[in-house]
This record gives C-alpha cells, structure tokens and sequence, in this order.
C-alpha cells in the first residue's frame, strides 16, 4: 500500500507542477503577442495629393495627416504640434480627439469640423519625394513621427 500512497502522492505533486508552470506562462506569452500601440499615433499621411499640383485649395486639402487616438477616452490636443522637416508648423487650438476616433488635417484652407482640421496654408507642406510628420504633445514631447522616401527611419 506504500507503494500505491507514494504513486498517488508523485503523481499529483506532477501534476500540480505542470498545472503552476502552466498559468506562469500564459500571461508572459500573452503580453509579448500584443504589440504596443501607442495612445495617440500619425495613421496614416497623403503627402502627395492626387492630380496637378496647381495650389488650388482644392489640391491643397488633398494633402493631410490624420491622426487617431486609440483609446476610449478623449485627448485634449490643445498645444500639440504636427510639424515638417522644414519647421513648418500646425498647431492645434481647443480641439479634444474623442476616443476611438481620426481627425484628418488637410494643408489648404476650410472650416474646422470634429473629423476635419485645417491648416489655412496657400502652399504645400508635405515633401513628394521624401520627409517626416512629427507629432509633439503640448509639452514638447515626441508623440510620433512618420517618414517616406530617403528618410524612412524618421527624426525625433
């Protein structure tokens, strides 16, 4: 009967350790599948607005940067920046970015809606051929950024 004791007793202390490694491990291996996404991000940039390049506002609201917030909550974009290269700036003026929502900043000129910002600029920002968007909060701070052509690895 010793024998069958210590069996029993082997075979739940195995047991019991596989079933510990198990739930040590699930959420390790469940936090390295969920890439990081950050709260507030440039999603995506049409720096190249399509057709002629004549600096018509039409063309002009062509070019733009949309913006996304990838929380629930509102963020308050009051002082933050989205800014060229070259320095050219926008700034944002009392607008709050509702959780799970993209705000689209169009270069030429037009009336601000909840979806729609507008820079009110006569001339193109945004390089064809090769620049960066940063994005900065109202502290200065790197947001992010996002580059094409030779200066894919943008800048901070």
């Amino acid at each position: 009967m010793s024998k069958s004791i210590t069996a029993r007793r082997l075979t739940a202390a195995v047991l019991s350790a596989g079933a510990l490694t198990a739930v040590l491990t699930v959420p390790a291996s469940a936090a390295e599948q969920r890439p990081h996404r950050p709260s507030v991000q440039i999603s995506d940039v049409q720096y190249d607005s399509p057709g002629r390049d004549d600096r018509s506002n039409r063309s002009l609201n062509r070019e733009w940067v949309e913006i996304t917030n990838n929380t629930r909550r509102a963020v308050n974009l009051d002082g933050w920046t989205l800014r060229d290269e070259d320095g050219r700036t926008y700034t944002f003026d009392d607008y709050r970015l509702r959780g799970r929502a993209t705000v689209r900043i169009h270069t030429g000129i037009g009336r601000d809606t909840r979806t729609d910002l507008y820079q009110d600029r006569r001339h193109y920002v945004w390089d064809n051929r090769s620049d960066t968007a940063t994005l900065r909060n109202d502290r200065g701070r790197f947001v992010d950024s996002e580059s094409w052509g030779r200066n894919r690895g943008g800048r901070r």
